[in-house]
């Protein structure tokens, strides 16, 4: 269980790792890539952006704790982490997985 100051030194923990504004929330994500987490502060939630397989890893935890975001952006892989029920070590690797994801060279189409 970790709070959201918590949360946000081990997002900005990450080499090349910045928070922005985004609408009500904290964005993160890496200087010329995509966002790969946001913290609402307000309800202590943060959404996770995840492959379909490490999705449905996470969300095995504890559906109370860790849960696809409840709309389209839910089935783009945004996954939701209650951080008073999700433990440090949960978030720290999610929020690893989410990093390395977006770290992933892009691929041409």
């Amino acid at each position: 269980m970790i709070n959201t100051e918590t949360f946000r030194k081990l997002a900005l923990s990450f080499p090349g790792t910045e928070e922005n504004p985004h609408f009500d929330r904290a964005a993160f994500k890496v200087s010329g890539r995509r966002i790969f987490a946001t913290l609402l502060e307000k309800n202590g939630t943060a959404n996770l952006l995840f492959s379909p397989a490490d999705q449905q890893r996470f969300c095995s935890f504890d559906k109370n704790a860790v849960y696809p975001v409840l709309n389209k952006f839910g089935l783009q892989g945004w996954t939701t982490f209650e951080l008073k029920k999700a433990p440090v070590e949960l978030i720290s690797e999610a929020l690893f997985t989410a990093y390395q994801d977006v770290m992933k060279p892009k691929q041409k189409k």
